[in-house]
């Protein structure tokens, strides 16, 4: 029988003598693959073996929700909220490398940090909340998929939306031929939907003078630009998207010295940077595209009515009205890459999620058809009931309860990365300045203030009965006070003690122990460095 050494997995030798196998046991039971390994040798050229993470994470801040949100702020105040935009990216750029750090420097991803650190009930409830946060990043790409095959192939709308199932399918077509190959075609779609964006871009001429003054004069005018605000912060940084950077770091093997692991850090900060600089710029140029053509003076009667509550799909018509034809065949392009390279992302974030929390492991079909049914089952509804408007106003409410369930990622993210942790007899600190936590500070603020305010203004100009208005007064600020103190709980509740959390590493032999049950769950297959040359 073939031992473990003789399979290429490291040992541990117990204080009897004996050796004994020390790695996780996999998803998907296959020794036949190899991790994408990075070499031992400081060098630049390691940097192609970090590339890849950033870019299936970039896919959440270019996904349909996006595009819906950006339109509608581009059609109601042209480039006034490009700045929150690029506030967004930059705070996403921040966080994102936590979650990365995190993952690097503890060999574990944050939802396992979760179920290590919680009680059971907390951590069910967290559990909960980044499940319902999959589902609400999922709707915006059933939808917009199924806009995208109306827009190509003349497709209702709900049954496109029935379609969208079976990229399912597609998912597990692309899975056996590798991370690498499948990290290129997230990267190979992210520029075609920046092609396509650019190309709308120039033909649209915005005043680059207005565009300049939108991206750095903040400004928010009316409770409606509050309320866009919110949804464009909720499409940018999602929940989900922190469990999914922390585990995805994982399926690179690197040198555990303190050199290797800086390395890496560098590194991913470098990439992540480089994905949402074309992700930011991607926003950029719908929000331009959109402020552009509604505020052009041509515009006719029709469009401007198309432009008050503008969604994906009356894009597509005002774009081959105003622009061409063709512009709207681009559109469509770009939101049929985006809708179905979202799936996969979404895919993975839901296995991580599910596999921390719960120690539970799904295939990842199986996986991928719970949360897409979940996803289905209202994004249908709407469509046979409100047609193309509700759905629209769908995935502007699926993007606010993404930034309303954001803290419960963050606040964790941000206690453990706070943290020293040591590794053997190097103290790595992932240090977190107060920066950070003002940023998400900020986020969590600008989120409570919405909420209470919002419901406040329902309440007053409600129409509902005295009796009615108190009980819903009662109810709802009730909720609001539940919500605020299970922030309260995650950002004052003090963490265990910090403890050499690197399980991966072997102690008394240095050795790397690889997480192949992360590398197992994404792919059934990988490949090493020498593939990249």
């Amino acid at each position: 029988m073939a031992t473990a050494a003789s399979e290429g997995r490291p040992q541990f030798i117990s204080s009897s003598g004996s050796s004994r196998s020390f790695s996780n046991s996999p998803l998907i039971e296959n020794s036949d693959f190899n991790q994408i390994i990075v070499s031992e040798k400081k060098s630049w050229k390691n940097f192609f073996a970090y590339l890849g993470p950033g870019f299936l994470v970039s896919i959440a801040y270019i996904d349909p929700g996006n595009f819906e949100t950006d339109l509608q702020a581009g059609a109601q105040y042209k480039y006034e909220l490009l700045w929150i935009i690029l506030v967004a990216s930059c705070a996403a750029l921040v966080i994102q490398s936590l979650a990365a750090n995190l993952g690097v420097v503890t060999g574990k991803h944050l939802a396992e940090h979760c179920r290590a650190e919680y009680s059971k009930v907390p951590n069910f409830m967290l559990w909960v909340v980044a499940e319902i946060a999959v589902v609400a990043c999922d709707i915006p790409e059933v939808i917009g998929t199924a806009f995208a095959l109306n827009m190509l192939f003349s497709i209702p709308v709900w049954i496109g939306v029935l379609l969208t199932g079976l990229s399912t399918l597609m998912l597990l077509a692309l899975q056996q031929y590798g991370v690498r190959k499948l990290e290129f075609l997230i990267a190979f779609l992210v520029f075609t939907i920046a092609i396509c964006f650019f190309i709308e871009l120039h033909y649209s001429k915005p005043d680059p003078r207005e565009v300049l003054h939108g991206l750095f004069v903040p400004q928010l005018k009316g409770n409606g630009a509050t309320g866009l605000a919110i949804s464009l912060l909720g499409a940018m940084v999602m929940p989900h998207n922190l469990f999914l950077h922390s585990a995805l770091v994982l399926s690179r093997k690197i040198p555990r010295s303190a050199t290797g692991i800086k390395e890496a850090c560098r590194f991913y900060l470098i990439e992540s940077g480089l994905a949402l600089t074309i992700a930011f710029l991607i926003n950029v140029s719908v929000i331009s595209v959109s402020g552009a053509v509604c505020n052009a003076s041509d515009l006719s009667a029709e469009d401007r009515a198309s432009c008050e509550d503008l969604n994906l799909n009356k894009a597509s018509f005002l774009l081959r009205n105003v622009v061409g034809k063709w512009s709207s065949k681009l559109f469509a392009i770009a939101l049929l890459a985006s809708g179905q390279s979202s799936t996969i992302t979404g895919t993975y974030a839901g296995q991580y999620v599910m596999q921390g929390f719960l120690n539970l492991r799904l295939e990842p079909w199986l996986r991928n058809l719970l949360t897409r049914c979940l996803a289905i089952i209202p994004s249908l509804i709407v469509a046979l009931i409100g047609g193309s408007a509700g759905a629209g106003k769908l995935i502007i409410i699926a993007s606010m309860i993404l930034s309303f369930e954001l803290p419960f990622a963050l606040v964790p993210l941000l206690k453990f990365t706070s943290c020293k942790t040591k590794m053997g007899s190097h103290v790595n600190p992932i240090s977190i300045s107060a920066l950070t936590w003002v940023i998400g500070g900020l986020i969590m603020g600008i989120n409570i203030y919405y909420l209470v305010s919002s419901f406040t203004k329902l309440l007053i100009h409600s129409h509902m009965k005295l009796v009615a208005i108190v009980f819903s007064g009662i109810l709802g600020f009730l909720g609001i006070a539940i919500y605020l103190a299970s922030i309260g709980y995650l950002v004052f509740r003090k963490n265990k003690e910090a403890s050499p959390l690197l399980a991966s590493r072997n102690s008394q032999t240095g050795e790397t122990l690889p997480r192949q049950d992360i590398v197992n769950m994404q792919l059934p297959c990988r490949v090493s460095t020498s593939d990249l040359d």
